[in-house]
């Protein structure tokens, strides 16, 4: 096994001789360096067909990163029970991978497929999609639901390891809070149910989180990704175990357990204590749960847990048999990071070393679990690694603050380092949300950062990368959606019920509630993903683009981020560097 670095093994040195309740264990001991990359998830073309009008059908597919430079495809359709694949492009496609096929027939069923060229050999590849035509714009296809459920969360995995990524639902639509003032917790009506279906929209099954699982974002983490690596996708979930409920419906007592569903079951695989209570003052803060995925050693994903938000901070990394890489707490010679957290995990490789790190809010474990830095300024409820200023070396990090802040309620921070590269002068309040970052505009370099106040505070700000304000009012509210949506390189914006531009042109509405934002099929643009009552509905662009880019879910950051839509608040995925 090789050591540790000299100074990691100084660190956890002075760190063993404080006899404190958490030990942090050097992952570099129990892991080799990383000489190959990670491996990549098996996916499949990613077909997909949607109706532009009676007798025009949009194709779009998945470039892969295994790809040929070369490579060129072919479109194939099959009218539905009345014969074979026919090809119907006129030469191979080499510019994009998208295609209008303007020979179909208006209320026909088509099955479409799509082939690879790479100089004189065509080769099948998998995935097929199906529409219905139909008269007028359809850019959706939807999963009808077992019942009539609206969904609080989704997962995205492969359960099956066909390649095409399926679906973990998390109903019903409820949410209790822990924070003890009047109208936030309330009684659970009903236990969370986690529903899997097929890409296809085949119900698989059903998993009840149970009653001793608060029907609450904070008590009901679950995360959906190959950790085991057999290529195929399992389940992990926060659990309890029987009914131990108080008369008033809190649950303060009783096992608290991390269990490993099947994929294609939901059967239970595996089962391990959940992080414990001790040393958290109260109900409130012990109630905050998070599961994330990390690269800890630049090669196996590694599962992290982790219990507190506001005030104790516990994490703990997991290896694919669940045993322990390392722990770490906010206690101790650690204890001034009490109250750094997010209400989600980040992950990341931010020093650039091969391996990711954790951002558990305001402050950064290395992939070792020794704290990297902190920023001092408090709980954030925004928050995003990406590349936002491409003038700077590396990622930095951008912050909505939720704690009252005399400066810097909403900043800009190196990831690196945590240094703070700039923020706004005046004081917040609340900083709420999940805040938006994407590139919105060609007039400024980077990517520009939104964010505004509530609960006590009425101020909004839009910045550029390198902190010039561009804006003071409420645009978007508080939570809107960066997305890729039409042909060029800017972002789209999800608000309230309509994908529009910058300038405010509205260029798709949108029906329910948005779920997640994603590169799930398709093209490199991304799928706004909503809930209808029984209904997941899938909205996916049908507008024709001349480029083309590695599907973004083979983007390590990315796809890091879609993993993590199942606890927490969601923060929509950042492209990254690799």
């Amino acid at each position: 096994m090789i050591a540790a670095p000299d100074r990691k093994n100084a660190r956890l040195t002075s760190c063993c001789r404080r006899e404190i309740a958490w030990t942090i264990l050097s992952l570099a001991a129990l892991w080799p360096v990383p000489v190959t990359a990670q491996v990549q998830e098996k996916i499949d073309r990613g077909v997909v067909a949607l109706a532009v009008s009676e007798k025009e059908v949009y194709v779009g597919w998945r470039l892969l990163r295994s790809d040929p430079a070369d490579v060129a495809f072919n479109v194939y359709r099959q009218d539905v029970g009345l014969g074979d694949f026919q090809k119907v492009n006129d030469k191979p496609i080499t510019g994009s991978t998208n295609f209008l096929d303007a020979s179909a027939t208006g209320g026909h069923g088509y099955r479409y497929k799509v082939t690879t060229v790479s100089g004189s050999t065509e080769r099948e590849t998998p995935g097929q999609a199906y529409v219905f035509t139909l008269a007028g714009n359809r850019p959706w296809y939807s999963l009808k639901l077992k019942d009539e459920v609206s969904l609080k969360r989704v997962g995205i995995g492969d359960l099956d390891g066909d390649g095409a990524y399926d679906f973990v639902l998390q109903h019903p639509d409820f949410n209790v809070d822990p924070y003890h003032r009047p109208g936030y917790w309330k009684r659970s009506p009903d236990s969370y149910k986690l529903d899997a279906y097929s890409a296809q929209g085949q119900f698989l099954w059903r998993y009840d989180m149970g009653w001793a699982i608060e029907a609450g974002t904070w008590y009901s983490p679950f995360m959906v990704f190959d950790v085991d690596q057999d290529g195929k996708a399992e389940i992990y979930a926060k659990a309890g175990q029987g009914d131990p409920r108080e008369l008033d419906g809190h649950v303060l007592q009783g096992p608290e357990y991390l269990v490993k569903l099947d994929g294609q079951t939901g059967a239970l695989r595996a089962k391990r204590d959940w992080i414990s209570k001790e040393g958290f003052e109260s109900y409130n803060y012990w109630s905050r749960n998070f599961l994330a995925i990390a690269y800890l050693n630049g090669i196996d994903p590694a599962l992290i847990m982790q219990r507190g938000t506001y005030t104790v901070i516990k994490t703990e990394a997991l290896n694919r048999d669940l045993h322990p890489i390392w722990t770490w707490a906010s206690v101790g010679e650690y204890k001034n990071y009490r109250g750094q957290g997010q209400h989600c995990i980040m992950t990341g490789d931010i020093d650039d070393d091969g391996r990711d790190e954790v951002v558990i809010g305001t402050a950064a474990l290395d992939d070792n679990g020794v704290p990297m830095w902190r920023t001092g300024l408090g709980h954030n409820d925004a928050g995003y690694i990406a590349d936002i200023d491409p003038q700077r070396p590396g990622y930095e990090i951008f912050y909505g603050i939720e704690s009252r802040s005399p400066k810097n309620g909403v900043c800009l921070v190196e990831a690196r380092t945590g240094r703070i590269i700039w923020g706004y002068e005046g004081s917040t309040t609340h900083v709420h949300g999940q805040a938006m970052i994407g590139d919105l505009t060609d007039e400024h370099p980077g990517i520009e950062c939104y964010a505004g106040e509530a609960k006590g505070g009425d101020k909004f700000f839009l910045y550029t990368a390198a902190g010039r304000r561009l804006s003071d009012k409420n645009l978007w509210g508080l939570s809107p959606r960066a997305v890729w949506w039409d042909a060029d390189e800017q972002k789209e914006i999800c608000h309230k019920d309509q994908v529009i531009e910058f300038n405010g042109q509205e260029k798709q509405a949108i029906e329910g509630d948005i779920l997640i934002v994603a590169d799930l099929i398709g093209d490199w643009r991304e799928e706004i993903v909503t809930s209808l009552p029984g209904e997941l509905r899938i909205y996916s662009t049908n507008i024709v683009a001349d480029t083309r880019k590695i599907c973004l879910m083979q983007n390590h950051l990315y796809r890091m981020a879609v993993a993590d839509s199942g606890m927490g608040y969601y923060n929509a995925p950042q492209v990254g560097f690799k």
